[in-house]
């Protein structure tokens, strides 16, 4: 059953967007109507991403894991005078202990501080434009051994890459909480969150040795279609009813697969005091000021 998209917007920025779960937000966003531009590492593959869809598609490098390549790209970006919609979907899963070209720890670096700092650096094309939307995509991992550990935030002193990755994904719905509630004096703007419950991407490629047969084996029982898998996130960027603050996931079992509807978060995501603090030190970290 296809998801109704309601009204588009005009101009939609979807980070990686040449694969996967971004490639089907964006084909679906340009197929009716939007003006999208894929930000992707790899111009190359987003030029043939860009070559199978349908509308107006054009391309942006952007490379989350240098804080110079995302300040490039909001430049090249800032050429739109209006963005209707940000949604910042590009994302690691499970990687090798690594560091981005800043030295952040390769999945907070990406999933979080990457796109903290390119709506930081896009906002002021947003603010003006009446019902635009940052959609920021998080993971059901965002409840899994996670926690914003502020004494080692790069795990520097000790690495679990599970744990890495379910703080980058709660990172991604505190950022949407405390931008949401700064935004709202504005009236013009909001933040919504989304999750793909689990689509068969490249899900078990990073995974950890123990789990990577297994989830092999059960991909076809645990998992969606990327074209499933981005249905959550369309809902949040074009559902005339979606409020400021909310966040979307399948309906099914789990939140695992499904079509989209409104979804909760864990206790931690909500808590004010972690958020705040979250953002001083993601402005800190990125030298993006909002």
């Amino acid at each position: 059953m296809a998801q109704d998209l309601g009204q588009l917007p005009r101009v939609a920025i979807v980070t990686g967007a040449n694969t996967g779960l971004g490639f089907e937000t964006a084909r679906a966003l340009a197929e009716h109507g939007a003006s999208v531009v894929l930000a992707v590492r790899d111009v190359e593959k987003g030029r043939r991403a860009a070559a199978r869809i349908s509308g107006d598609v054009t391309v942006q490098e952007l490379d989350l894991t240098s804080l110079e390549s995302v300040r490039a790209a909001a430049a090249g970006l800032r050429a739109h005078e209006r963005i209707d919609l940000l949604i910042n979907n590009a994302g690691v899963i499970y990687t090798p202990k690594q560091t981005t070209r800043d030295g952040f720890e390769m999945q907070f670096g990406t999933n979080h501080l990457g796109h903290f700092a390119l709506t930081g650096l896009l906002l002021d094309r947003l603010l003006p434009v009446t019902g635009s939307r940052v959609v920021t995509v998080s993971s059901v991992g965002h409840r899994i051994r996670a926690g914003i550990h502020f004494d080692d935030l790069q795990w520097e002193r000790s690495y679990g890459r599970v744990a890495a990755y379910g703080q980058s994904r709660l990172a991604n719905l505190m950022f949407t909480h405390e931008l949401q509630r700064r935004l709202a004096v504005y009236d013009t703007t909001v933040a919504v969150a989304a999750h793909p419950g689990v689509s068969n991407t490249e899900l078990a490629r990073n995974s950890p040795a123990f789990l990577r047969l297994p989830l092999t084996w059960l991909a076809p029982l645990i998992t969606q279609s990327p074209a499933m898998g981005a249905l959550p996130t369309l809902r949040a960027a074009t559902d005339p009813a979606v409020l400021g603050g909310q966040y979307y996931g399948p309906d099914g079992v789990g939140e695992v697969r499904g079509h989209p509807r409104l979804v909760s978060s864990s206790r931690d995501s909500h808590d004010v005091a972690v958020q705040q603090r979250l953002w001083s030190v993601s402005e800190d970290l990125t030298g993006v000021k909002f």
